[in-house]
């Protein structure tokens, strides 16, 4: 090989240079592990005493080293706070909700964003501002409504809708529905409007348009806001101390808070049950995360 090949083949092989790491990205990395740390230290510690007992902790204190790890805990709260009942009691709250709140959200999203009336902004702003009003603001009025409302006894065991899943379900999709809509508009304006025109062509009416063209785009968005409706309306406490009364008839979240004694606490116990009320969240996560992260990301930008 003559020393002009070597020195053309040396020029032919790419320079691999070192990226320099920016400093605003160095601070990037630290402020994203601190916070993740911040939020998972809290779970963890949560797991490390659940697995601890009573005495251990009351002995050694929390800040130490076990003695001993057992599922006392767990097989104790599944059975003494009656989880599988309030479970059950969750589901019918959340599932109802989150199908009528995304029913409702989207077929309001569809009029503002793709159809051409005067209203549509006014329309989403109503609905936009409607979600910025502070829950506890209606709590006493909403109170005295709900007693004064009848429902059917199949309904409602009171005849009202106070004391009633009716009533649970009623207001998370009144309170959710805004911002719902507010996603779902921005997320439909991207869909390209060619689409309803070809429909339109084709004598699709706008119902055919909504439901075979447009929603079935609008899947990713709609799995996000599943969850994160999910996750919300699961997690809902004030809503079930204010407008319900029957303890049977009350959410998950109700259920930690009977394991807590008016003279004595249990915290390792209540921290176990925490960690299996949480559960079904995160299953619906691991479900729907494809969808989850797709849906925040594409209707991040604009065509």
């Amino acid at each position: 090989m003559t020393s002009a090949a070597v020195r053309a083949e040396t020029r032919a092989q790419p320079i691999v240079r070192r990226k320099r790491r920016r400093p605003a990205r160095l601070v990037l990395h630290v402020f994203l592990f601190v916070t993740a740390l911040i939020w998972l230290v809290p779970i963890g510690w949560a797991l490390f005493t659940s697995f601890r007992s009573y005495t251990d902790t009351a002995i050694h204190g929390y800040v130490s080293i076990p003695h001993g790890l057992t599922l006392d805990n767990y097989r104790t709260a599944w059975d003494q706070a009656d989880l599988p009942h309030y479970f059950l009691n969750s589901m019918i709250i959340a599932i109802p909700a989150i199908f009528f709140i995304l029913l409702f959200a989207s077929s309001v999203a569809f009029v503002v964003s793709r159809l051409s009336y005067w209203f549509n902004v006014p329309m989403l702003i109503f609905f936009t501002a409607a979600n910025l009003l502070p829950p506890q603001i209606v709590l006493t009025p909403l109170y005295h409504i709900y007693l004064r409302i009848p429902l059917p006894t199949w309904l409602s065991d009171s005849g009202l809708v106070y004391d009633s899943y009716i009533g649970l379900i009623a207001i998370n999709v009144a309170f959710q529905t805004g911002f719902c809509t507010f996603v779902l508009s921005n997320y439909m304006k991207t869909i390209p409007k060619s689409l309803n025109e070809a429909a339109r062509v084709d004598g699709a009416s706008i119902a055919r348009q909504y439901l075979g063209v447009v929603l079935p785009l609008c899947r990713p968005a709609l799995a996000a806001l599943a969850v994160l409706q999910f996750t919300w309306i699961y997690n809902d406490f004030l809503w079930a101390i204010v407008l319900m009364k029957s303890g049977s008839k009350m959410p998950i979240t109700s259920a930690l808070n009977s394991l807590q004694g008016l003279y004595f606490t249990n915290t390792n116990l209540i921290a176990a049950a925490a960690l299996l009320v949480v559960i079904p969240t995160l299953v619906v996560f691991a479900l729907l995360q494809r969808h989850f992260v797709s849906g925040l990301t594409l209707g991040a930008s604009k065509g």
